[in-house]
């Protein structure tokens, strides 16, 4: 779905995934200041919007979430995880109940699968689940954003800031009173900063929770009952997750960033040697230069040089090996 706001000065259609919204407009790194700095918002409009309604949504939900939200206090937001019987992500949910809905955004290209999953699961449960892409856009104020919120409009309010429930028709009024816009290139900057996976973007078709530091943010582990828990309980009392996310400080000499998919070898070992990982998600930062978030062994020791095809990289561990 094309966003209206890419009619705006300077915008530049993003690509791949995102590709429906700005990916920066005109200055990526004076977008990434004024986010930083509590100003702005971001177009997330790309993204899909579900609704589940009716008053067994948050017990229905609970069976099929690896987060607990049968007592989710109205306006609370979470996250959480629908993972296959083998305990593999197939989708991230960022949720926030209202009282009598429980809305969901959720990345762009995964909501009709997400949607029939739900609707096979609903058996007896009086829940009805609806798809609002088409009348709602996700946007996103960062922390310590000043600018007002329309009446009636849900908002999920999270340590980084606040994601908008709002209705589409209103999205080029808002954007006239809201400051200047940054593009999700700038978004994707600070996400990576605060070391924050995504789906499809650090995850593959065998990543679990624990790989990325899901656990406790998006996956409650004094819950049971929803498919996939028995790998996550397995790996959480008797295992070991076979990779770890990290954050690399990449070498700022490098005039191209290596790209999602690069492979990571330690830097002191044969260059053609074994792969120890991959790049998932690269980004300029306007304070910490090129940076990235990677996928390695958890028996990479956290102190090893690394090199991201041909770029030197320093690692910051994520997720403890």
């Amino acid at each position: 779905m094309k966003s209206p706001l890419l009619s705006l000065p300077g915008a530049v259609p993003a690509e791949g995934v995102d590709e429906g919204v700005a990916g920066h407009y005109g200055d990526l790194f004076r977008e990434q200041r004024a986010l930083a700095d509590g100003a702005g918002f971001v177009d997330l409009s790309h993204r899909g919007v579900v609704a589940v309604s009716g008053e067994d949504r948050l017990s229905w939900l609970h069976l099929l979430l690896t987060q607990h939200v049968t007592d989710l206090p109205v306006g609370e937001a979470t996250e959480a995880l629908i993972l296959s019987a083998n305990g593999h992500i197939e989708h991230a949910l960022y949720l926030v109940d209202d009282g009598l809905t429980v809305w969901m955004h959720v990345e762009p290209g995964t909501r009709e699968a997400l949607l029939a999953y739900l609707e096979s699961m609903k058996f007896f449960y009086r829940v009805e689940v609806a798809d609002r892409t088409a009348d709602l856009a996700v946007v996103y104020l960062p922390a310590g954003s000043i600018t007002p919120v329309p009446p009636g409009v849900v908002v999920r309010e999270t340590a980084y800031g606040r994601e908008l429930f709002l209705p589409r028709v209103d999205l080029e009024a808002f954007a006239e009173q809201a400051g200047p816009p940054a593009g999700i290139l700038a978004h994707e900057a600070l996400r990576v900063e605060q070391h924050r996976p995504r789906l499809g973007f650090e995850t593959d078709h065998r990543t679990i929770p624990h790989e990325l530091g899901w656990i406790g943010t998006a996956v409650h582990l004094q819950k049971g009952c929803y498919r996939g828990q028995e790998t996550v309980a397995r790996v959480q009392n008797l295992g070991k997750p076979p990779r770890r996310l990290v954050f690399l400080h990449l070498d700022g000499s490098e005039v191209h960033l290596p790209a999602a998919g690069t492979e990571l070898r330690v830097a002191d070992e044969d260059p053609d040697g074994r792969k120890i990982g991959f790049v998932t998600t690269s980004v300029r930062h306007h304070e910490l230069g090129p940076v990235a978030l990677a996928l390695v062994k958890r028996n990479v020791p956290v102190d090893a040089p690394l090199l991201a095809g041909t770029t030197a990289a320093a690692q910051e561990t994520v997720v403890e090996p």
